[in-house]
């Protein structure tokens, strides 16, 4: 017999309860927008920038941002898709019981944490002024263990995973386990267990090869 619904879970379900159509829409235009600013600051960082842009130089810097906002909103479904497919595989092999598609909407709503630190980042460099270079804005991340640390005298592979495990992280999961909590009408201890097993032990798996396959 399933569990009543609790106070959190009627209030999330109340706060998501919007057409995940027109948000997944919004989403991808805010994260291209916020994308084509930063890569516009970085397009200032360079030298000269005008006169290359105009002779043709910049052709493939300007061809790579295109193409990357296109990918945009298919890099979103597919990170939402697999995280999701995860979670709900970790889900029943603990015994427990989630509807995938509720599971994978929450999870499209969740992904708008990690548009802060985009958005952070385009505020901080959007009037930094003469000076900035073009390797500061490529390994800023916010709220990191990558800004924690001078990441010119560490290796290059330890680069991706000091960025990655970052406070938006930790938003982003506690998030999950209320929407694990909401959706499997599971305690939030065993909502914690299944995000730990579904989420944070593949994503923690993945840091560790991606540091021992870098060449």
């Amino acid at each position: 017999m399933s569990k009543p619904d609790t106070q959190i879970s009627q209030r999330i379900i109340s706060a998501i309860n919007f057409d995940k159509r027109i948000f997944f829409i919004l989403l991808s235009l805010l994260f291209i927008l916020v994308r084509f600013v930063i890569n516009d600051i970085i397009l200032e960082t360079i030298p000269g920038h005008e006169e290359l842009s105009k002779d043709g130089s910049l052709t493939f810097f300007h061809i790579f941002n295109g193409l990357n906002y296109i990918w945009t909103p298919f890099s979103i479904l597919w990170k939402v898709t697999v995280i999701c497919f995860f979670i709900w595989t970790g889900s029943f092999g603990l015994g427990f019981k989630i509807s995938y598609l509720d599971l994978w909407k929450f999870v499209l709503v969740a992904e708008a944490i990690f548009l802060l630190p985009e958005l952070i980042t385009m505020l901080v460099f959007l009037n930094a002024g003469q000076g900035i270079q073009f390797e500061q804005i490529k390994q800023y991340f916010p709220l990191s263990l990558a800004a924690l640390v001078d990441l010119s005298i560490i290796s290059s592979k330890y680069h991706y995973p000091l960025k990655s495990l970052n406070l938006f992280e930790v938003f982003y999961a506690l998030f999950l386990v209320l929407g694990v909590h909401t959706y499997s009408k599971r305690n939030l201890k065993e909502s914690a267990l299944i995000v730990i097993v579904g989420y944070l032990l593949p994503f923690l798996s993945w840091l560790t090869f991606y540091v021992l396959a870098y060449r």
